[in-house]
């Protein structure tokens, strides 16, 4: 009898594919191993087991598989599950969740080895300079990578050279696997036991007495044996004796030490449990209650709770409870901003229970985090982490909690899979059967709605924790302000009085700014002409810092010009402005107070975000500017005014959202000020004062927000009483993009109808040299999403069916907002 296994490969293909296995094999072969396949002619995946069969496929030899990598699975049971509904809901295939769910040193890729034919011999004289280079290489070394040829021959591309001396059959070409992850090993030393009785020990030192740093390196390793009484390294032996690696190498060279290695985690957790959690006032006992009575009947509840009222200690509670069942805790938070100084605040509480899992960690350290999920280990109980968490091989899931739960930093929009972790993990705990709590100062609209409709449990905190009043909303009128000549740069009289006022008075500023950069646009005064970049449809925003200009969407950046580029005027000036410009106007404005800058390009690298928020909580910065990311749920005890610099960037943009965001952005970054004693001030700088939702955002009027934008919803067929699918095209022929869209909405129409909107060229609509052109699907209350997904799919197959629109890239993004 033939065994097979399906196996999911880490590339886009619609289906399983099939290998075949040995009986040996198939007996110790489970689902979720890793498994070495040959792909395609000559590429070998790393691909993961889903089925053990007996069934042959029927329009393919099966081929063998390559090599086992596991021991056992790396994946379980749920999590393949899990990854079948994303790819199912979400419009993908079930690799691109494989590739985007593991950390990429899993999927070992193969690495092309070049070795010389020895049954081949040749006349150098016929051969070319580069292909001699190669072959005199091979002479020298049995082995050649890729890289490695690139700096023999110094070019970039070596394959041409390699067909040639292919088809001279002078070399062959081998796919070697090689492993990524390579673990974290520390370097101890102990004393040989011959040394271990009192006469051998003396003599040991009678003999070093010439040798005084050799003999002073053994008392050390004495006196830290006694003190600390566990193994001891290498680097701590050498610091404490104060000599160099050579005196203790040369030890080793005797035999007097013997040295071993201890495999360990490359994120740990040094500090104790020092703190009991809080007492809850009586505002969060009673949401505490309300919860856990909600989770009674309810798998999902919503805890709309106000700034500052402490949800997080309302967490804690819950966390403490499921701890105590042993069960596993996922804490979601949009921003890792958030979760740097959250770490802080739950490692008081519950040690080394905690593990952090997001894009800002290693390859290694998340290898590490993920195999200690897999084994269930108590570092591992509770995980707080970015969206990608939602991946990780959770077994014994007992709650799962998404703060903030309105952001739109949940949603991964490139590559796919293109899944909003609220809703997945919603998904997730019922494959676990186990709860989840939604929480937010501004609950989305869709899901208050949910709540509103009993789907999910609704409860409620409206006062601020210890009573502190909310802060005291001021809308300032710019337009006015410059009338009069009252601005000082982008300060109103009004941000600048005020400013000075909690300056003398030693609190903290954050000044909001939701845009990066110096400024979006550098125009010439002659003739108008603002540089462009050449491969996206959007201008260059130039940054001073690097005296750049910079293209947002595809990294492109040239050196900023003294003169025109069209008419050579040496008269340019900068329109908009952002972070980096408010940072420079501030050092003018108030020259002896230290100012910092919060946006992605201060908060590169690892510890980015850590260092600006310690500065910034230990009173180092007195101003910080920045973007959204200083929105979500930071909590600074010295922050008495918060500035908006301009509400009206947040407003005008061309999304159904933009009302329903501004509102969040306004109160989250109001909610910032004022969170002890001292009730805090908000200053909101806008030309249109008298603009609705800058008036319901100074009232703190959510349900007025909710009902206004719940209207509009319905009569415009937008979620959540409609839901939407956006189909993006793209390609580098612009008439090909243009006809392949036309094409495409007919068929759609024909088949939904009024509810498909466009084709439409997006506000950017080429990026990267490619042209985009969007569709809006729009689904109807009554009508079956599957069954529209399966008649979109069939739309696909027949769109790819016409060679000439076969290269246009088509992406589907399912619940787009």
């Amino acid at each position: 009898m033939s065994y097979y296994i399906d196996v999911i490969l880490p590339i886009p293909l619609k289906k399983l594919f099939t290998y075949v296995v040995n009986s040996s094999e198939a007996s110790f072969l489970k689902p979720g191993m890793r498994v070495a396949v040959p792909f395609g002619k000559s590429k070998i995946y790393t691909a993961l087991v889903d089925k053990v069969h007996t069934v042959a496929p029927e329009t393919y030899k099966a081929k063998e598989i390559h090599q086992i990598l596991d021991e056992s699975p790396v994946v379980n049971t749920i999590q393949l599950k899990h990854w079948k509904w994303i790819a199912t809901y979400y419009m993908c295939s079930v690799g691109e969740v494989f590739r985007a769910a593991v950390p990429s040193s899993f999927l070992l890729e193969s690495e092309t080895i070049i070795m010389k034919n020895e049954e081949v011999s040749v006349d150098e004289l016929k051969l070319k300079d580069d292909e001699w280079l190669i072959y005199e290489a091979l002479q020298h070394q049995s082995v050649l990578r890729i890289h490695e040829l690139i700096d023999i021959v110094n070019k970039k591309n070596v394959f041409p050279i390699l067909k040639r001396l292919l088809d001279i059959n002078l070399i062959h070409l081998k796919e070697e696997i090689y492993e990524q992850y390579k673990p974290k090993l520390v370097r101890y030393v102990r004393l040989n036991n011959n040394y271990s009785s009192d006469e051998s020990l003396q003599e040991l030192l009678d003999n070093l007495s010439r040798a005084p740093k050799q003999r002073k390196v053994i008392l050390t390793l004495f006196s830290l044996s006694a003190a600390v009484k566990k193994n001891i390294k290498l680097k701590d032996l050498e610091a404490k004796s104060e000599v160099s690696t050579a005196v203790i190498k040369a030890l080793i060279d005797k035999g007097i030490l013997n040295e071993y290695y201890i495999q360990t985690d490359r994120v740990t957790y040094d500090g104790e449990t020092t703190k009991t959690s809080k007492q809850l006032n009586e505002y969060q006992e009673q949401a505490l209650k309300e919860i856990k009575e909600s989770f009674e009947e309810k798998e999902v509840v919503l805890l709309h709770g106000i700034t500052s009222s402490g949800k997080t200690e309302v967490y804690v509670k819950l966390i403490e409870e499921v701890v105590r069942q042993n069960k596993q805790v996922l804490y979601l938070l949009p921003e890792i901003a958030l979760t740097t100084q959250l770490i802080q605040r739950l490692q008081d509480y519950f040690g080394e229970k905690i593990s952090v899992y997001h894009s800002k960690y290693s390859l290694n350290e998340r290898v590490e985090v993920w195999n200690n999920i897999l084994h269930n280990k108590p570092k591992t109980q509770i995980v707080l982490g970015a969206r990608s968490s939602i991946f990780l091989p959770f077994s014994n899931l007992g709650l799962i909690i998404t703060d903030e739960e309105h952001e739109v930093s949940f949603k991964q929009f490139d590559p796919a899979p293109r899944y909003h972790a609220r809703d997945a993990a919603i998904v997730l705990a019922a494959l676990h059967t186990s709860k989840t709590l939604l929480g937010s100062a501004t609950p989305s609209v869709e899901s208050y709605f949910n709540a509103i409709q009993g789907k999910y449990g609704l409860v409620e905190i409206t006062r601020r924790y210890g009573n502190v009043l909310l802060p005291e909303m001021e809308l300032v009128d710019i337009k006015e302000k410059h009338r009069k000549k009252r601005m000082k740069g982008h300060f109103s009289d009004r941000l600048f009085e005020e400013m000075t006022e909690a300056l003398e008075n030693n609190e903290q500023i954050i000044l909001f700014q939701n845009r990066r950069g110096y400024a979006p646009i550098v125009e010439c005064t002659t003739c108008g002409h603002a540089p462009e970049c050449p491969n996206c449809d959007v201008s260059l925003t130039y940054h001073q810092y690097k005296n750049q200009l910079r293209c947002h969407y595809c990294g492109y950046h040239m050196a900023k010009q003294q003169n025109c580029l069209a008419c050579g005027s040496s008269e340019l000036s900068t329109k908009g402005f952002g972070t980096e410009q408010i940072e420079l106007e501030l050092k003018e404005l108030f020259p002896d107070i230290k100012t910092g800058r919060m946006d992605s390009d201060t908060t590169k690298g690892k510890y980015g975000y850590e260092k600006i928020i310690t500065a910034f909580e230990q009173h180092e910065i007195a101003i910080l500017v920045g973007t959204q990311m200083l929105t979500k749920g930071l909590d600074f005890r010295n922050v008495t005014l918060v500035g908006i610099m301009n509400a009206d960037t947040l407003l005008n943009y061309p999304d159904f959202r933009a009302y329903e965001r501004s509102f969040q952005l306004i109160q989250q970054v109001a909610g910032r000020a004022g969170r002890t004693e001292k009730r805090g001030k908000v200053i909101i700088q806008t030309y249109n004062p008298y603009h609705q939702i800058l008036q319901q955002a100074s009232m703190n009027n959510f349900e007025e927000m909710f009902k206004d934008q719940l209207n509009d919803r319905r009569q415009y067929k937008y979620p959540p009483f409609y839901r939407l699918i956006k189909i993006t095209l793209k390609h580098k022929d612009y008439n090909k993009v243009n006809e392949g869209a036309d094409w495409l909405a007919k068929s759609l129409r024909n088949n939904f109808g009024d509810y498909v909107l466009g084709p439409e060229f997006p506000p950017v609509s080429r990026i990267r040299n490619e042209y985009i052109k969007t569709i809006l699907l729009k689904i109807p209350p009554g009508q079956s999403i599957k069954s529209t997904k399966t008649l979109l799919n069939k739309i696909d197959n027949s769109f790819n069916a016409i060679a000439h629109y076969r290269s246009i890239r088509i992406i589907y993004n399912v619940d787009n907002y």
